[in-house]
């Protein structure tokens, strides 16, 4: 039990700690707004078991869109079978430290050649972030993502990390269901997602990544260089994470009708 929590402090430590990136000062100045607006539209991804101990499972990150009842996370952090016979339900987290909230909510649409995921929620609507327009940010600009890289063992707490875009580089998402395997995707040429210097947790997937200059949400955290084990990745972070442009937000809000 010491053990294991001597990992989440020291996790903790981590989390807290800015990347390799200096930001320029005026950039510096302005984050604590940053990340305080990019907090109310930071939503939790999971399911609900009122049953089970503790009751939420936590299974990465997610941010609004549109007009407050539609969020965006990675197609790989929705639960693949959810127990229903047992009352178990797809929600999102809402709130802060250990005073939040489920809400229910349901898969709307997917790009699962992205690893993206568009839900839609209960409940009144909520503040979305302002995605940006599309086109690739250069290498090197300042960067900061807002997620939840340990879950829900500590409660649920928001955690900012910076860093800059550290290279444009093609890369071919693996999928995760044969279903998905057909020879027209197997063909496609991959597709450039944005190397990112920034620490980051297996907890961070669908975090949204934004500009410190302007607040715009630029991408969405898709995975972290893992070493051998989720543990490993925690005890070891590597900084070395890869983000997809919100160009293909853009694109699946439209599929959706948004």
């Amino acid at each position: 039990m010491r053990g294991w929590l001597g990992l989440l402090t020291m996790i903790m430590v981590l989390a807290i700690a800015p990347g390799s990136a200096v930001a320029h000062p005026a950039d510096a100045e302005q984050l604590p707004r940053l990340v305080k607006m990019i907090r109310s539209s930071l939503v939790g991804i999971g399911t609900f078991q009122a049953l089970r101990r503790p009751p939420v499972d936590l299974k990465g990150s997610g941010f609004v869109v549109q007009g407050g009842l539609h969020v965006i996370t990675n197609y790989h952090v929705v639960p693949s079978g959810i127990d229903t016979t047992a009352n178990e339900r797809l929600v999102v987290i809402v709130g802060n430290g250990r005073h939040y909230t489920d809400r229910n909510a349901e898969v709307v649409a997917i790009d699962a050649e992205h690893d993206l995921a568009l839900l839609k929620i209960d409940g009144d609507p909520l503040p979305p972030v302002v995605l940006g327009k599309g086109g690739l940010l250069p290498e090197g600009t300042p960067i900061a993502l807002t997620g939840y890289p340990i879950g829900s063992i500590l409660g649920v707490y928001p955690v900012t990390h910076t860093g800059i875009v550290a290279a444009i580089t093609p890369i071919k998402i693996p999928q995760p269901d044969s279903r998905f395997l057909d020879a027209e995707m197997i063909l496609r040429s991959p597709f450039d997602v944005y190397q990112l210097d920034a620490t980051a947790f297996p907890g961070n997937s669908g975090s949204p990544v934004y500009d410190i200059r302007t607040g715009r949400v630029e991408a969405i955290l898709n995975s972290t260089f893992v070493k051998e084990t989720k543990e490993r990745a925690l005890s070891e972070p590597t900084g070395i994470s890869f983000a997809i442009p919100v160009i293909y937000v853009h694109e699946l809000l439209k599929k959706a009708g948004l």
